[in-house]
């Protein structure tokens, strides 16, 4: 199943790509059901998500018969009739992991780590697919990183590697947008802060997470290995890698962060991406651009880069 989060009219709607077009589910619900009351959880992924089995059986109800339905009903759009939104514009957590591919570490001359690093990201960062990318007034370093993002889709604390698998809902596309010049403090890394590098300023301003087109239902991926990773921008290939790459792998980062951290229905973890970021000595993103990460099976993530006007 792909699922997302999109605007129709000004109205927040949770929608499925089927094959005769974007199926608005509660608009199926009340012409397959002969109901107008509609169940809170169609109107949010992340509910949608907690529900599990029991929404996911009446969605999979509402894709076989709204076809029946659609020459009564508007129940279908066209990619241009809506506006997505982050798949989960409300995630509890936001979670990013650095340096977890080998050719990104090779490339900014970094030490392989011995333990997953993890940084966070906020809800104001969160834009969907055709949404723009925001270079604040203050920066002009910034920066690309394509991600396969993971979706929690069951509380859990405390998980295994083993286990992981039950606690992931599926994948979308991330683009972890980064803000150099305020990542890296002046001097960097020839005169390095005892505090480290800024992460808050550097990696979560405004438009710094883009992410979907939709949610992918982890049965419609299988192995998350091997995937392939691109960025291109403005059509110019910029970064090419693979999953397989990652130097810890899924499992082992959810069993890393949910050490003492609850994991959340809803939750995204971005798992690190491959080389070719600006950052090693590609351009940086300038206004006008249009960037579209890829993940095969999952999806295109398009996004344009506008200066924000003074």
């Amino acid at each position: 199943m792909k699922i997302a989060t999109i605007t129709v009219r000004d109205s927040i709607r949770v929608g499925v790509l089927t094959e005769y077009g974007i199926l608005d589910l509660a608009e199926a619900y009340t012409a397959v059901i002969g109901n107008n009351y509609v169940p809170s959880y169609l109107l949010s992924v992340k509910e949608i998500l907690r529900r599990g089995d029991e929404a996911y059986s009446l969605i999979r109800k509402l894709i076989m018969e709204a076809p029946k339905m659609k020459d009564e009903h508007t129940l279908y759009y066209s990619y241009g009739e809506v506006r997505f939104k982050s798949p989960i514009p409300d995630p509890q957590k936001i979670l990013c992991v650095a340096a977890n591919y080998y050719s990104h570490t090779r490339e900014l001359r970094s030490e392989v780590p011995e333990a997953p690093y993890f940084f966070g990201k906020y809800n104001n960062a969160l834009i969907g697919h055709e949404e723009n990318i925001i270079i604040p007034r203050s920066s002009t370093r910034v920066d690309y990183e394509v991600e396969l993002a993971v979706v929690i889709g069951k509380r859990g604390k405390y998980i295994s590697s083993n286990d992981a698998d039950e606690y992931i809902a599926g994948y979308m596309v991330f683009n972890d947008v980064s803000f150099r010049d305020k990542q890296f403090p002046p001097g960097w890394p020839e005169r390095k802060s005892s505090y480290g590098m800024n992460w808050i300023l550097g990696k979560s301003l405004d438009s710094a997470a883009p992410c979907g087109p939709y949610l992918v239902t982890k049965d419609e991926i299988g192995s998350p290995y091997p995937l392939k990773l691109t960025l291109r921008v403005n059509g110019e290939m910029r970064q090419e890698g693979n999953t397989e790459e990652m130097i810890f792998k899924i499992g082992q980062l959810i069993e890393y962060v949910s050490d003492g951290m609850t994991l959340e229905p809803g939750d995204i973890i971005a798992t690190g991406t491959p080389a070719g970021v600006a950052a090693a000595g590609k351009p940086y993103l300038k206004h006008g651009d249009v960037v579209e990460a890829e993940i095969e099976k999952i999806g295109l993530l398009r996004n344009t880069v506008i200066k924000e006007n003074r």
